[in-house]
This record gives C-alpha cells, sequence and structure tokens, in this order.
C-alpha cells in the first residue's frame, strides 16, 4: 500500500490548472478532498495521512484562485466554475469517489452531487456547512477574509489573526506550519494564499450565499451523505440542520465536541474517526 502522494495537476474549464497531493492505490476507492474558501489543501494533513493509511486512492485539491492552482484570469470563481473543475477532475478516476468538502468544499461538492449524473459520487460528507448557515457566522468569515488586505509584516502578526478567529483554538508554540497558507509577494509582506479577487467576488462560494440552490439540489441527492458538525459552530445551527433533514431526511451526522468551524484543525483525531468510519460503511476498501 503506497502512502507516499505526487503532485499533480489537472486542466479544468476556462483554460487554467488545479493542483492537488494524490495517493493511494488508483484501483481503490476514491476520495476527493476539498478545503474551505480562503484555506489550501494543507488543511487536510492529517486526513490525507489516515485515509492512505487505510488504504483509500485520495486527492486532496487545492480549489481555483486558491494554494498553488492557477488563479482564474477573469475572476471567475463561482459556485458553476467551481463545480465544471471538481467534474473535471471526477473524470479522470475510473469508478465514483466520495466527496469530502468543507465550507467552499462541501458547497461545491453537494450543488455538484445534486445536479449531476446519479453516478457522479459515491458518498457525501459535508464538513461544518449546511445549505442555510448562520448569518452572523457567514459573516464573521467574510470579515475575517477581507481584513488585512496588506498583509502582514511577520509571521506572528498572521498567527494573531488566526487566533482572533480562533479563540478557543490554543495557540501553536511552533506556527511555521502556518507559512504554507502564506506567500511573500514583492511588495515584502506576506499575503494569505489565495487570489484577493476572490474575497471581493460577491458570487464566490462561500456561506451564506446560495442557501435556495443548494436545498434545490439536497433534494436530489440520492447517495449517502454525512454533516460533520462542530459543537462550538458559529455557522451551523440547530434550524439549519432541521431545515436540511426535511430536504435529505437520509442524513446523517457526526458531531465534534470542542470542534468549531475549522473542525479537522481542532479536533483532528475526532474529525477522522467520524469521517472515515462513515467512509469505510459506505464504501469498503478490499484487499
Amino acid at each position: 500500500m503506497k502512502l507516499e502522494t505526487e503532485v499533480r495537476r489537472y486542466p479544468v474549464p476556462g483554460g487554467i490548472e488545479v493542483e492537488a497531493d494524490v495517493g493511494g492505490d488508483p484501483s481503490r476507492p476514491a476520495v476527493i478532498l476539498m478545503h474551505g474558501g480562503g484555506q489550501t489543501r494543507h488543511s487536510w494533513g492529517g486526513a490525507l495521512r489516515e485515509l492512505l493509511a487505510r488504504g483509500f486512492h485520495v486527492i486532496n485539491l487545492d480549489a481555483r484562485g486558491h494554494g498553488d492552482s492557477d488563479w482564474a484570469p477573469d475572476a471567475d470563481y463561482s459556485l458553476q466554475a467551481m463545480t465544471g473543475d471538481l467534474r473535471a477532475v471526477i473524470a479522470t478516476l475510473s469508478s465514483p469517489p466520495a466527496l469530502v468538502g468543507a465550507s467552499m468544499g462541501g458547497i461545491t461538492s453537494l450543488y455538484a452531487v445534486g445536479n449531476g449524473e446519479p453516478t457522479l459520487a459515491s458518498a457525501l460528507v459535508l464538513v461544518d456547512v449546511v445549505p442555510r448557515v448562520d448569518a452572523a457566522g457567514g459573516k464573521k468569515i467574510g470579515e475575517f477574509m477581507r481584513a488585512n488586505a496588506d498583509g502582514f509584516a511577520t509571521l506572528g502578526a498572521a498567527a494573531d489573526a488566526v487566533s482572533a478567529y480562533n479563540p478557543h483554538r490554543p495557540r501553536p508554540k511552533d506556527i511555521s506550519g502556518l507559512m504554507k497558507n502564506l506567500r511573500l509577494r514583492e511588495d515584502g509582506r506576506l499575503h494569505w494564499h489565495w487570489d484577493p479577487r476572490f474575497v471581493n467576488n460577491a458570487a464566490r462560494v462561500e456561506p451564506p450565499q446560495f442557501a435556495e440552490l443548494l436545498l434545490d439540489a439536497a433534494d436530489r441527492v440520492r447517495i449517502p451523505t454525512l454533516l460533520v458538525r462542530g459543537m462550538q459552530s458559529d455557522i451551523v445551527s440547530e434550524a439549519g440542520v432541521e431545515e436540511f433533514r426535511q430536504h435529505l431526511p437520509a442524513l446523517e451526522i457526526y458531531d465534534v465536541v470542542g470542534a468549531g468551524h475549522m473542525v479537522a484543525g481542532d479536533r483532528n483525531d475526532a474529525f477522522n474517526d467520524g469521517v472515515i468510519g462513515f467512509l469505510e460503511k459506505h464504501l469498503p476498501v478490499r484487499a
């Protein structure tokens, strides 16, 4: 069983490419990991390692405009554009994958499954996102992403901004890993590793937009679906969960105590237990 990964780039609509870490035996069940808005594929580090160890074929994807994927020349970061990218990656696989998406990645996955052919995906995992999220939590995300448009003078200043957004998460003693989400630009300052036009695009794929489109998509989902909810989340409310259930009665829920919106980062072990248990139930890995 291969635990190594390789970097792979996938051509997608619009003449650009998206980048991913890919590992595992391609003949095994495939899992595509999709991060949230403003993040990069490195947010899935722990989940990637555990999925590979369990024998899955994994594609850990940077969304367009994020991480090491290309920026869209026309700044198209719409839900339709993100969905087109996902479909292009799925088309390279020999069987329908499981889709695991956080926030923006979850929105994209739900929309793609609800508006695609029945064989597009085999299972769906949404990480702390529902079609209609809490308005105040969605506003908080937007404010964080629009703040510090001029970047940071030091890595410590960036870590301070993250700690202010996630006060419940202990600040790590070693903050060097944060550099995976930053890039040094010509102005000599550290900037988040995404296209700044994404933040200012009214059609960007971030909550609380698209609620009606996503509820409509949920009506047509016919594959096993899991909602992973951080119990300290300010995005997913009880009302949002119940509304989602009305459109997708078979929805399974896994609650992670002590986690906020960034569930995998807050409680990685508990997150892995819930997600991998769900995937192994619906996509058993056979030797």
